[in-house]
């Protein structure tokens, strides 16, 4: 198990050198971050004075080599919009986020067991068709829409919670349904068919014949093996959340990273643009990691294989 970990470790290591090197030359192709301090007045001295001021006038190796420096010390430069720190901006944005993730993540993730066992021990019934219709209805609206109309009916009609803002829990109720919602189908369609395979199998069989409690046969053996997939799912689901929240941000004007992230592109803001895609970078490296480990614990077959 150890040598495992300290491999993927090293895999991980690799994976953000080539990351880093890939963001870093896609930015700087994007366009020449000068052009937001050009003016109708500016010479061609002052643009060179503005490069030379933001390390611009060296080569690319030489910027790559300063930024990667700056990086192993923690720094990830400073906005050449806001003139600030990019981990202080990242950090100060990053807890808005991870809390709508992590609540619409766990919440998601409740409902999708809860509703994917419910419609594979009750297959074909109207139980298991309501399951299915609420799976179809998820993937098949928008999210921005179903944002736009939670707000429109929530905050506008009834004027139950607040349509847009940060700061006490009702903030979090329509973006943290909005999300759920989005996150729901796939995730309880993908239980629901790991269940039906698991039901079938000899040792479900086996367990019902010794007379074992319906109960304990579904959530303790069954449900056990069934969550290899939803597990891999749920770990990139997770991760993709911090940065695949943009629309919701935007709707509901949450303080986030998909909004300064936005703001970043817009501006051409490269220090920033590279500071979040590196931390999102590492957040899904390492929680594929830490996937990778939870099989040893789900399946024992995987730690035996993997000592």
């Amino acid at each position: 198990m150890a040598r495992f970990i300290i491999i993927r470790l090293l895999q991980v290591f690799v994976a953000l050198i080539g990351i880093s090197i890939l963001i870093f030359v896609l930015v700087r192709a994007s366009g020449d971050p000068t052009d937001l301090f050009r003016t109708s007045s500016s010479t061609e001295e002052d643009i060179a004075r503005i490069r030379a001021n933001l390390g611009l006038d060296k080569s690319v190796p030489e910027q790559y080599w300063i930024f990667v420096t700056d990086l192993a010390q923690g720094d990830l430069g400073e906005s050449l919009v806001k003139r600030r720190p990019v981990t202080d901006m990242i950090l100060e944005r990053l807890p808005n986020t991870l809390s709508l993730a992590a609540t619409s993540f766990f919440i998601s993730m409740l409902l999708a067991l809860f509703l994917g066992v419910l419609g594979a021990t009750k297959r074909d019934t109207f139980l298991d068709n309501g399951v299915k219709f609420i799976a179809i209805l998820g993937q098949a609206l928008p999210g921005f829409w179903v944002a736009i109309m939670a707000i429109l009916v929530f905050s506008v009609y009834w004027q139950i919670f607040p349509p847009y803002g940060h700061g006490t829990p009702a903030h979090y109720v329509l973006p943290v349904a909005t999300m759920a919602f989005f996150l729901l189908p796939g995730m309880m369609r993908l239980v629901r068919s790991s269940m039906l395979d698991v039901l079938d199998s000899e040792y479900i069989k086996l367990a019902r014949i010794k007379g074992l409690p319906e109960r304990v046969v579904i959530w303790k053996h069954a449900l056990r093996n069934a969550l290899i997939a939803p597990l891999t799912a749920a770990g990139m689901v997770f991760a993709m959340l911090i940065t695949g929240m943009v629309v919701t941000e935007q709707v509901f004007a949450w303080p986030g990273i998909g909004r300064l992230i936005i703001e970043a592109l817009v501006s051409r803001d490269f220090p920033v643009v590279q500071g979040i895609i590196l931390m999102v970078g590492a957040v899904v490296l390492l929680i594929n990691l830490l996937v990778d480990i939870l099989y040893a614990y789900v399946d024992p077959q995987i730690r035996y294989q993997q000592m």
